[in-house]
């Protein structure tokens, strides 16, 4: 960039790459709507006022100037699409910045994951924020692909991407000051670390917090978001494909509270990304609850920059990128144009910037699974009651109910009219041979079973199914894939979404992911399920860090108590 140029540009003295005339312009500093113009040099906004001379002018006819949209927490990872593809699901939508941990693929591949994703990134669009993952393994009660500690993790914060870091999810290691745990927390000294506290209430909250933890995505009731608010936190507003917290946490949000809440997805499949949006998405359903349209726009541009320090990022001012939104309206939030610094990138919902085909290279050899058979999954019965893992709809948060249960010659057997199925997690990084067997209610399968190499935070395999013969078969198919999801019944496939690399994301065009996606639920839909994202509530059977019971490779995990149930 030449910011003599820049400047002079400002001064009104060279003229300007771009002039953006007759714009309302939104100000998210004031929260006003000014009607003018902008002037646009070196990527950057130069000015804004009554700048007439320019490379190039356009008119936007009243139409509104916002800025680019952050998501200040995001795991790409669930879209199941490749970085590239990725970038052109939510740059039409007006995403112009993400910040993510990438815990997700760490998890799988460790270091090499997270490079894979950053450099495949540097070229596309859109800027990345990564914020060092700090749980992988995300807890001792799981089996990961890789283990990063202090020590290894600060070799990223070389990187340029670095910005902090990410979800601290082993909250009672922080609570109890475990030093290792602190020692990741160290790392970041000066910089944005955030939270993973679900449930943490009182004292407890007052402990993690005091480490130096000043943000929270999991609030799942008013009471528990006000609480951390009050306390220092900034709080994340989340509405994700399986979790939908928006309604509830609104009406924290006033006059006195804003500049405190931000707006982040956390993990959006990419059939919601195709058909409903990204972070527009969110600020769309947030004004049409009735929260006022500037300040909703603050709070997915302007709050989550000043947060993470992200300078010259999120409003519209000299000195700032020019990452920008030409919008119809503010109801309605049709997105029209899409710039990123100062180039137009999309247009009535398509990108303008190059296809860029990726591949994951090594990190397509993601199944290392020790040899199984169909008895590997019986269950024997010792009690004729068992611990039940009951989905919360909506929710990613879990019931641990105790209920009777089905046994047949002295085994576990799924209770359909009950809606009480198997539940098992296979372990797939280093074939230790270890498969966790659980029940769970909520799927309301009638036949068949579903299978995911999807599963938080270390993606072993999970399965929920209706008999032996079918999980068996769903675990096999996921084996064969090299990762993916799959839908069988009567000991065949039905449908099946391939995801190669590191058995988290596809290699395919985003159009051709959407389509099997929605391909493989539709047959889900068709065993009996009526959940809205039947794989993606699968996803996060496994995950030993969000109350109340979850299953993982080791077995029952109670969150509450932090152990294996025997």
């Amino acid at each position: 960039m030449d910011k003599s140029r820049l400047i002079s540009v400002a001064r009104g003295d060279t003229p300007a790459d771009i002039i953006f005339k007759n714009a309302r312009i939104v100000n998210v500093f004031t929260g006003e709507i000014e009607k003018g113009n902008a002037a646009v040099a070196e990527g950057m906004i130069a000015g804004i006022g009554n700048y007439q001379s320019a490379e190039e002018i356009i008119d936007l006819n009243d139409r509104f100037l916002v800025p680019g949209f952050i998501d200040g927490h995001v795991h790409l990872e669930s879209s199941m699409l490749s970085p590239a593809q990725y970038v052109r699901a939510v740059v039409p939508r007006g995403t112009s910045a993400i910040v993510t941990d990438l815990h997700e693929i760490a998890n799988v591949s460790g270091i090499n994951g997270m490079k894979y994703v950053v450099d495949s990134i540097r070229s596309q669009p859109m800027d990345i924020f990564l914020m060092i993952p700090s749980c992988v393994p995300a807890t001792h009660l799981e089996t990961s692909g890789a283990s990063l500690d202090a020590e290894t993790l600060r070799q990223v914060t070389a990187w340029d991407e670095y910005t902090g870091i990410g979800e601290v999810m082993n909250y009672p290691g922080v609570i109890g000051a475990d030093p290792g745990v602190l020692d990741k927390i160290a790392i970041s000294r000066g910089k944005a670390i955030d939270g993973h506290a679900p449930g943490v209430s009182g004292k407890a909250l007052n402990a993690y917090i005091a480490a130096g933890i000043y943000s929270d995505h999991e609030s799942v009731t008013l009471e528990e978001a006000r609480e951390k608010l009050r306390l220092g936190m900034v709080v994340m507003i989340r509405e994700g494909s399986s979790e939908k917290n928006l309604e509830t946490l609104l009406p924290l949000v006033n006059d006195n509270t804003y500049k405190r809440c931000i707006f982040v997805v956390d993990d959006r499949s990419c059939i919601d990304l195709l058909n409903d949006g990204d972070i527009d998405a969110m600020v769309r359903k947030a004004i049409s609850i009735g929260l006022d349209p500037v300040r909703a726009i603050q709070m997915a541009t302007i709050n989550t920059a000043e947060y993470f320090r992200l300078v010259g990022h999120g409003a519209i001012a000299p000195g700032y990128y020019a990452n920008l939104i030409v919008l119809e309206d503010l109801d309605s939030l049709l997105v029209s144009d899409v710039y990123y610094q100062g180039k137009k990138v999309a247009s009535g919902g398509k990108t303008l910037f190059e296809d860029i085909k990726t591949n994951g290279g090594v990190l397509t050899s993601a199944m290392h699974i020790k040899p199984y058979i169909i008895d590997s999954f019986r269950m024997k019965a010792s009690e004729e009651t068992a611990s039940i893992i009951e989905i919360v709809p909506g929710q990613i948060v879990t019931s641990h109910k105790t209920a009777p249960i089905k046994i047949k010659d002295g085994y576990v057997v799924p209770d359909i009219e009950n809606d009480i199925l198997k539940a098992a997690v296979v372990e797939r990084h280093h074939a230790t041979g270890n498969i966790g067997l659980g029940l769970v209610k909520g799927f309301g399968l009638r036949k068949g079973a579903l299978a995911s190499s999807v599963a938080h935070d270390s993606h072993n395999i999970v399965a929920v199914g209706t008999s032996d013969e079918d999980i068996f078969t769903a675990v096999k198919e996921i084996e064969r894939l090299g990762g993916g999801l799959t839908a069988v019944a009567d000991g065949k496939v039905l449908e099946s979404l391939a995801l190669p690399i590191a058995g988290l994301l596809s290699d395919q065009p985003l159009e051709t992911v959407v389509d099997r996606m929605t391909k493989v639920e539709k047959t889900a839909f068709s065993l009996g399920t009526k959940l809205p994202s039947p794989f993606s509530t699968l996803s996060f059977i496994a995950l030993p860090v969000i109350p109340e019971l979850r299953l993982t490779d080791m077995g029952l995990v109670d969150v509450l108590g932090f152990k294996i149930l025997e």
